[in-house]
């Protein structure tokens, strides 16, 4: 029985119709899988599984996924990360995706809640690091996050009342009611990447799900290390969010809302 594989276009730009057939006929399909998404245990052929290619600079590896955790899709990600991934596949400990941290990498953690603009509710996620990011082959102390982000298109918040400005070629990947996944198109033109994927999908709840669905767009908030926090409630974020403005430690950008 052919196994239950979803190929997606651009998956299959990338490894030819040949090796795309042979795959699909079971050829070079694996049965059981851990998936790429959530960790847990796949099987192509009892549930839809998709093809999930990962592409460095010189180097691609095929992975598999649940078709109900991430659709088929190339990601463009760079040699270090694909190295990460590969960990991930092969059931090693995945670093977190950020800057160089002291003696190992920083972990881009993520918070979601919804913030009132106006009288009106806007999904929003908060991005903070577990350590100072840094560029990389950078040597001194400091934190580099602000200014990278900066230089990606984040613009400083100066008052959380107003709402941030679109970042092009960004958006906010959402699949199955979870978030998966932060996305950053190539300048270049090549694939989007992840610029930060959940190691397992986040569930959010069904207001903020609503509001994203209904916006169509999603409020992405990013601050140092140390911080923002992890907040109970909605409106302890938002006063730590206001805390982080007025200090000059915020910074932010509105994206599309990719998926339901």
């Amino acid at each position: 029985m052919s196994p239950l594989l979803d190929v997606s276009d651009d998956v299959r730009a990338e490894i030819g119709d040949e090796e795309a057939e042979r795959l699909l006929a079971g050829e070079n399909a694996p049965g059981a899988y851990d998936c790429t998404s959530c960790r847990t245990p796949g099987n192509t052929s009892q549930e839809r599984t998709s093809t999930v290619l990962f592409v460095g600079g010189e180097t691609a590896v095929l992975a598999f996924a649940h078709a109900s955790c991430i659709p088929s899709q190339v990601v463009s990600v760079s040699e270090e990360q694909l190295r990460g991934a590969v960990r991930s596949i092969t059931g090693e400990t995945q670093p977190g995706q950020g800057g160089e941290a002291g003696r190992g990498q920083a972990v881009l953690g993520v918070t979601c809640g919804q913030i009132l603009i106006d009288d009106e509710l806007f999904p929003a996620i908060v991005v903070e690091p577990t350590a100072p990011i840094v560029r990389p082959g950078s040597q001194g102390p400091g934190d580099d996050f602000l200014p990278l982000l900066i230089e990606g298109g984040f613009m400083p918040v100066t008052d959380v009342a107003r709402a941030p400005s679109v970042l092009s070629g960004w958006s906010v990947l959402l699949a199955m009611g979870k978030l998966h996944a932060v996305l950053q198109n190539d300048p270049a033109g090549g694939d989007a990447s992840a610029w930060w994927q959940a190691h397992e999908p986040l569930s959010v709840t069904d207001g903020w799900r609503a509001s994203a669905n209904q916006r169509h767009t999603v409020f992405v908030y990013a601050a140092p290390a140390g911080t923002i926090g992890q907040q109970p409630r909605e409106d302890l974020l938002r006063e730590a969010l206001e805390k982080a403005a007025a200090g000059g430690l915020l910074v932010a950008a509105a994206m599309p809302l990719a998926g339901t």
